[in-house]
């Protein structure tokens, strides 16, 4: 049961990492060319 309180805090990180990551791309215009392969 102890572990849940590890998991959860990392779970957590993991997201907002990956949420910056998004943001920053998206705003840097990774995504602004969609039609092009």
């Amino acid at each position: 049961m102890g572990i849940i309180f590890i998991l959860i805090p990392l779970s957590i990180l993991l997201a907002v990492i990956a949420l910056v990551g998004f943001a920053y791309s998206a705003k840097s215009g990774q995504f602004d060319d969609l039609d092009t392969p």
